[in-house]
């Protein structure tokens, strides 16, 4: 097999879909194995949806995912421009083409017409698509009809028979699809649609095989004779399955907030076990021998066993518990010199004070309590935050800091002021002794309302270190705000 060509081909509408990474992955996996290359192309012809800050947050979070491709608007190559924007001057020549071959024709049909003509085929109950009203009319002949605007679009003229509607697919195999009608190749604005830039592109580009979404192929007929109208070689198709919320319906940008690729960013989540959760969605496991049933596995163990025909062609559920749990796999699996920089790096993300200090010396306290890094630095929020910006959590409060939560602080807060060396060791051992040996107390009783005046909360990183790590005059500072008495 010649060296494989393959692209990811996002629009700028918006904050990235998590399926631009998950169709990134499988591309990349394909192309790392077979030594191709991996083909950026923005598809912004979408000029009503077009948001400015979008391409560079595909850029932002690809890379952050690792996902680097070959070619691409930024880094160039020997096919660009990579914008559909900067290529208009490349389409015209085959939508002309294709006219005057007799493949495709001008349509001056006006939004309105075009709904009224939908609404009478549904309220006839016949299939909709349009009804070539313009084909072979002048603008004349079809302005006399009304209806119209003064700038064309063109359509595909769909020929009446020898219409490819059966592709092999080479994740499902023998694929049917339905009969296209007359699609709209070229808007009045003078962009491209998707169907025929993308057919231009890929050949002009040299893409050997075109992976994408399942909703897409209903498309292939419309493309297979766009490839043949135009004399291009045909690349092969892989049709990936769609991903599914919990409930089993598409997962969207609207409904699902888990559907933006920055959400993973904000939630801190690690790139890797992202990428590990993408791979396993409708994939066979690569057979690795790892721990975990051989589900945790990098992106050198998915690339260098790839397979179409492990894809599975059921839409898999995007289950965040199965992500949570995989990302609390790999933040254990950190070094913790590489946990507290990540960890650093979330806490300004999120806007805590910076104190690098603390998040590495309290990032061993909580790496083996965390999934994510939002949890984190949740976790030791309230080393970080000014005292006039502390609080207790109200229900902590209620539960700890009451009558037998005062008693137990009364107790504590001289044990601790006695303290001149201020330890994880001394902390520890003045508590036990005045509270657990001197008041009778379990330790789960006796430490509970010292960690919520300390901590704000009911749970937290072990105590005693957190104290050393707080300091003497902070942690007694808190203990002593929290005594009502």
């Amino acid at each position: 097999m010649t060296a494989p060509r393959l692209r990811v081909a996002p629009s700028p509408t918006g904050d990235p879909h998590v399926g631009t990474a998950y169709m990134s992955l499988f591309n990349l996996g394909f192309v790392r194995r077979h030594g191709g290359q991996f083909v950026l192309r923005i598809e912004d012809t979408d000029r009503a949806r077009f948001q400015a800050d979008s391409e560079q947050q595909i850029y932002d979070t690809l890379r952050w995912l690792g996902l680097t491709w070959d070619e691409g608007p930024d880094v160039g190559g020997p096919y660009a421009p990579y914008r559909q924007s900067e290529r208009l001057d490349t389409y015209r020549p085959f939508v002309d083409q294709l006219i005057a071959a007799g493949h495709a024709y001008f349509c001056w049909c006006s939004t309105e017409r075009l709904a009224e003509m939908r609404e009478q085929q549904r309220a006839n109950k016949l299939p909709t698509g349009y009804d070539r009203l313009c084909l072979g009319k002048t603008y004349e002949e079809r302005a006399a009809l009304g209806g119209t605007i003064e700038t064309p679009v063109v359509r595909m003229l769909i020929p009446d028979d020898d219409v490819p509607t059966t592709f092999v697919d080479l994740i499902r195999g023998e694929v049917s699809a339905p009969r296209p009608d007359d699609q709209v190749i070229l808007k009045a604005d003078g962009f491209p649609t998707y169907h025929l830039a993308v057919v231009v592109d890929d050949h002009l580009m040299g893409i050997t095989h075109v992976v994408r979404g399942e909703e897409w192929i209903s498309s292939t007929p419309k493309h297979l004779l766009l490839y043949r109208w135009l004399g291009f070689e045909t690349p092969g198709f892989a049709h990936m399955p769609l991903l599914r919320n919990t409930d089993k319906s598409k997962i969207s940008k609207r409904k699902n907030p888990a559907a933006r690729l920055t959400w993973f960013v904000e939630q801190g989540y690690l790139p890797e076990a992202l990428l590990n959760f993408l791979a396993l969605l409708g994939y066979g496991q690569p057979g690795t021998e790892d721990t975990d049933g051989g589900e945790i596995f990098s992106f050198a163990d998915f690339s260098a066993t790839f397979d179409w025909s492990r894809v599975n062609t059921v839409g898999p559920v995007f289950d965040l518990a199965k992500l949570d749990w995989l990302n609390g796999q790999y933040i254990r699996a950190l070094a913790p010199e590489d946990f507290a920089s990540r960890l650093i790096a979330h806490a300004a993300r999120v806007g805590l004070p910076k104190d690098d200090a603390v998040i590495t010396a309290a990032a061993p306290l909580v790496q083996e309590r965390v999934a994510t890094l939002v949890q984190g630095a949740d976790m030791v929020r309230f080393l970080l935050v000014d005292e006039a910006d502390f609080t207790v959590d109200e229900a902590a409060a209620a539960k700890q800091l009451g009558e037998s939560g005062q008693a137990v602080l009364a107790v504590a807060v001289p044990a601790l002021e006695a303290l001149t060396d201020w330890t994880t060791d001394a902390i520890s051992s003045a508590l036990e002794q005045a509270l657990v040996t001197g008041l009778g107390l379990k330790p789960r009783n006796a430490y509970g309302p010292v960690r919520v005046a300390v901590t704000g909360r009911t749970v937290s990183p072990p105590l005693f270190e957190s104290m050393e790590i707080l300091g003497r005059e902070r942690s007694l500072g808190r203990l002593r705000a929290a005594v009502t008495g």
